[in-house]
């Protein structure tokens, strides 16, 4: 199977696949995962899978337009690929540079592992992953922090700028892919002490036991509560800087940004 799936990536991108294996055994070196446990069960259910026409079908209805879509809200175009692909089963959603091209990879095998194949869960994803590709392209993304605690509050900041770019593009600020079962309710009803607690974790936060950014962890039950406490900061911070303005800033002015952020709410 895992010679296959390299002939397959292959074909994707020629040359390419040794980036993918790489990142592959990255994830898998750290202990946390088995191949033949963890991955390639969830890549032999693909082919099969009884979601997988509905996700194709969501992935051309939501990138229709997009282009334009983009333009018309943001004044800058974005020169992109977005490719849908059997992958590495450790994202749904990964912006990189490939070959020579700035490229999002939609993992199949994820999206239909987290039921994200509705239209809403693609538009969520897609448009999150074209926030940081936009803050990648326009911006200063990409920033050299040895700290800690500021990394986790980098995290914060760039995942928020990626959710306000979501809410933009669908025209509705209060827009959150994640919001089922009254998810945005319950996030906004205990937005103090999310923001407490983040805060309280940042000295010994770390990746392994963070508990704000990502599908497979939890704070108090929910899931992705760190996306929402970013897209508040970024709230925040529009009251005084426009979108353009934000993603030029370097880690020392979102972190002082971030400390008054907080002081105001607690």
């Amino acid at each position: 199977m895992h010679e296959k799936w390299e002939r397959y990536i292959n074909s994707v991108y020629p040359q390419a696949a040794s980036f993918f294996i790489d990142d592959l055994n990255a994830c898998l070196n750290s202990g946390n995962y088995v191949y033949e446990r963890d991955v390639l069960p969830i890549l032999c259910a693909v082919p099969d899978h009884p979601a997988l026409e509905a996700l194709h079908t969501s992935f051309c209805k939501i990138t229709e337009g997009l282009h334009e879509n983009v333009i018309n809200c943001f004044g800058r175009e974005l020169d992109i690929d977005i490719v849908l692909y059997v992958g590495l089963c450790n994202g749904a959603g990964w912006v990189t540079h490939i070959n020579g091209r700035e490229v999002i990879l939609l993992g199949i095998e994820k999206i239909l592992e987290l039921n994200w194949y509705d239209e809403d869960s693609m538009r969520g994803l897609i448009y999150h992953e074209l926030g940081h590709a936009y803050h990648k392209k326009y911006g200063s993304f990409c920033q050299q922090i040895e700290d800690r605690s500021r990394r986790f509050i980098w995290q914060l900041f760039t995942e928020g700028i990626a959710m306000y770019f979501e809410q933009v593009l669908v025209r509705d600020l209060r827009y959150y892919h994640q919001d089922k079962n009254g998810w945005l309710t319950w996030c906004e009803e205990h937005f103090q002490q999310i923001a407490s607690d983040f805060s309280q974790d940042l000295p010994t936060m770390t990746a392994t036991d963070q508990r704000y950014f990502g599908d497979w962890v939890r704070y108090q039950g929910k899931e992705d509560v760190g996306y929402y406490l970013g897209a508040r900061f970024i709230h925040h911070l529009r009251h005084k800087y426009d979108l353009e303005e934000l993603i030029k800033m370097n880690i020392d002015s979102v972190h002082q940004e971030y400390l008054l952020f907080i002081g105001s709410i607690l």
